[in-house]
């Protein structure tokens, strides 16, 4: 199985998962927002408060690597629903956006650099 057929299967999961408990009428593209926005605070949580040091050996162990693990999930299947309710292609969207990053950070001006394009 490849990458993208392991994605495919996944969204279709997650509709699926939707279809099963008739969230759909739910999973309006304010809503998916909403949702995802909380559970991006969720995922901060996980690491808000701790150091650099506290932060690697955090993410080390079984229960810190858990946690994050789950709090990505989470925020990632409320962005694939948004997707499909919003009838975007997940995989185009993403390489359309790093096609038009590379405009904007070419190697030779970004490499090892943090500044955003409009500040160099």
């Amino acid at each position: 199985m490849n990458q993208s057929d392991s994605l495919a299967q996944t969204e279709e999961s997650i509709a699926q998962f939707a279809r099963d408990r008739d969230w759909d009428q739910f999973h309006t593209p304010k809503n998916l927002i909403l949702a995802a926005t909380a559970e991006m605070g969720e995922l901060a949580e996980v690491l808000q408060w701790k150091s650099d040091e506290e932060v690697s050996s955090f993410l080390e162990s079984e229960v810190g690597k858990s946690r994050l693990s789950d709090e990505i999930a989470d925020v990632v299947i409320y962005l694939i629903r948004l997707c499909q309710k919003s009838e975007i292609d997940l995989v185009e969207a993403i390489n359309a956006k790093l096609f038009v990053n590379s405009k904007k950070y070419p190697i030779d001006l970004s490499k090892g650099n943090a500044k955003k394009y409009s500040e160099r």
